[in-house]
């Protein structure tokens, strides 16, 4: 696989989010490429459920516990020191075999932004607000904006896909 990218959706917390990701990640797996979604989480998590073999194991002090089938496989992985890891060092590791990478969240993040804006939710940007993010590249939003970056309707999945396709995925392809 060649150079993957990396492009991040970002917004407030109850803005659509993951539901702009889900729309965006079928489209472009409708044209063909590999995706790879890594969400961010700023709280504790866990995707075992108590008592099952897979969290009895990582209870028990397992460093890293895999669990698998035909379908699909699952790892939990305790970060060192209750430190969480890079973002490149997390794409690097386990996603090899994609061309795309989508972040929910990490908006602190140096890469390509798309910001999800919502009127009801906030009039402020988080990439235009009180600070300036110059990796802001484009916003889905559910109201017309005068901004310095092109401007989508929040359901136009389709024109963010072909903005990615052509920005970024035609010379990784």
């Amino acid at each position: 696989m060649k150079k993957r990218v990396i492009v991040s959706i970002v917004a407030k917390s109850g803005t659509g989010k993951t539901t702009l990701l889900e729309k965006i990640i079928a489209e472009l797996k409708q044209r063909g490429y590999r995706v790879g979604a890594l969400k961010h989480d700023a709280h504790r998590f866990d995707i075992d459920h108590r008592n099952k073999d897979s969290w009895r194991l990582t209870q028990a002090g397992a460093d890293t516990m895999v669990i698998t089938s035909k379908e699909k496989l699952a790892m939990v992985k305790m970060n060192p020191n209750n430190e969480e890891p890079d973002v490149i060092e997390i794409v690097d590791r386990y996603f090899t075999d994609v061309h795309l990478v989508l972040t929910e969240g990490f908006k602190g993040n140096t890469f390509p932004k798309i910001e999800v804006h919502r009127k009801e939710r906030s009039q402020n940007l988080l990439c235009r607000g009180e600070t300036y993010d110059p990796t802001l590249l484009a916003v889905a939003s559910d109201e017309h904006l005068d901004m310095d970056v092109p401007i989508y309707d929040i359901n136009d999945a389709q024109g963010l896909c072909d903005f990615i396709e052509e920005r970024f995925l035609r010379q990784v392809s």
